[in-house]
């Protein structure tokens, strides 16, 4: 481990990008490209999980010329292969392709780990990678559970790890800059925020079982979840689907709404939750709901979730809207969220379409226009490793934004009777129902420990 650290250490004293600071107190680079990188000044990053998400994250992080991906992880020998040829393509090395991610954790010269796996692996995954002394970027949403959201935190400040959480809109310029209005002032006090995740989807019917993909180790996949014969319906593409592996689309999407709602609205635990909802329009085979609402109250306002996932009037963001200068058409747009203030609306879009606030007559007072976040947000992160500053999305952050949906998730799995939070404890004050679910059953040799 010695050597691991030594070598962050050079990393740190050749740091050389400007910094902007933003108005949560946290860094945002402005990068600064270079022609050329020396290797020793690489920050070597292996990919662990090569579907969609993860493709799409070690693309990214190839283009800053001080990045190396230096291994991709997947344990089905079927994928990966076509990333580590684009990886060698675009830096000129080919990385190693790997099977067992214990082999990543143990190979000292590697200083980071992209955590893409399926959500039930997020949290073990990334305290085994603090354990080992690897900083780690970590897909939303960073936990499975309130408990072990707790331990990746624990794990990080214990191992002195860098750890970003995949909610990047916390490196988007345009969000800073909400959060500079609102905490001027510009809207009045929040007294309600809407958030919204309504998307069209469905229906899921579940897969007949089928075969076991040659070379794919199921058992270590299963992980923590409970233990069983393999079935396509649990692998690749439909696992969020299920409680054992995922928190539905509320986990999967509406985690990057409520992390922005909750900063900009500057909460942390709500006292208070309640929920309802189901499978009211697909009835599918789908165990978790196409159809939610969420109330969280907090000591002084209240935020409301709301999840569709069959509408098909309601529109996710396009390419123009997120990488241009053009709001959304608001009333149909699947991922806003609504600052009600004492003074002034604020509608702020997710996907990049930067913000607009609105007076009672509908006026347009104030507006600024966003784009998608993503390359900031590595760039934040690849400096961090650096630097040894706390990332934009730090993993304290990403865990209290990732309880709202557990609690939101509870409360409507035990019946959607109202819940009393404890922020203190991180339990429910009078609710053994809930409090069960507030931390899952680990099978060995996968289980998060106590003392992490």
């Amino acid at each position: 481990m010695q050597g691991s650290m030594d070598r962050r250490g050079f990393l740190s004293k050749s740091a050389k990008s400007v910094f902007l600071m933003s108005a949560a107190g946290s860094a945002l680079t402005a990068r600064n490209p270079v022609a050329a990188v020396a290797p020793s000044d690489k920050v070597r990053i292996a990919g662990i999980g090569s579907g969609g998400r993860g493709s799409s994250l070690v693309s990214g992080f190839l283009d800053h010329k001080e990045v190396e991906i230096a291994a991709i992880c997947d344990l089905d020998p079927s994928r990966g292969g076509s990333l580590v040829k684009h990886c060698e393509g675009r830096q000129g090395k080919k990385p190693a392709r790997i099977l067992e991610y214990r082999k990543v954790l143990d190979d000292k010269n590697i200083d980071a780990v992209i955590n893409a796996t399926p959500d039930h692996w997020h949290g073990p995954l990334t305290v085994f990678s603090c354990q080992a002394g690897k900083d780690v970027y970590v897909e939303k949403p960073p936990s499975h559970n309130v408990w072990e959201g707790r331990k990746m935190v624990e794990a990080a400040r214990r191992y002195k790890r860098i750890v970003q959480v995949g909610t990047q809109n916390r490196s988007a310029p345009y969000v800073q800059k909400a959060l500079e209005f609102i905490r001027g002032g510009g809207i009045g006090d929040i007294k309600v925020c809407k958030v919204f995740n309504m998307k069209n989807g469905g229906p899921y019917r579940e897969p007949p079982a089928g075969t076991k993909p040659n070379g794919v180790d199921y058992d270590t996949w299963l992980g923590p979840a409970p233990k069983r014969t393999f079935s396509r319906a649990h692998f690749h593409g439909s696992w969020h689907k299920y409680w054992a592996y995922s928190g539905g689309d509320m986990a999967d999407c509406g985690v990057h709404q409520l992390d922005i709602a909750r900063w900009l609205c500057g909460v942390d635990f709500p006292s208070a939750v309640h929920a309802s909802g189901g499978n009211f329009v697909h009835k599918d085979d789908s165990e978790v709901p196409d159809t939610q609402i969420v109330t969280y109250e907090f000591e002084k306002m209240l935020m409301t979730f709301e999840l569709t996932h069959w509408a098909p009037y309601m529109r996710k963001t396009n390419g123009q809207t997120r990488n241009g200068s053009v709001h959304p058409f608001w009333p149909q747009n699947a991922t806003r969220i609504e600052f009600y203030g004492t003074k002034q609306l604020m509608i702020l879009g997710r996907h990049g379409g930067g913000w607009q606030v609105f007076t009672g007559d509908g006026k347009v007072v104030e507006q600024v226009y966003g784009r998608f976040p993503d390359p900031p947000h590595k760039a934040n992160f690849i400096q961090c490793i650096k630097n040894r500053k706390l990332p934009n999305a730090d993993i304290e952050e990403g865990h209290r934004s990732a309880v709202l949906v557990h609690l939101g998730n509870i409360a409507y799995r035990v019946g959607g009777r109202k819940l009393h939070f404890d922020k203190t404890t991180e339990r429910f004050r009078t609710d053994k129902d809930a409090n069960a679910l507030i931390k899952r059953e680990y099978r060995e040799p996968f289980a998060i420990p106590e003392k992490v």
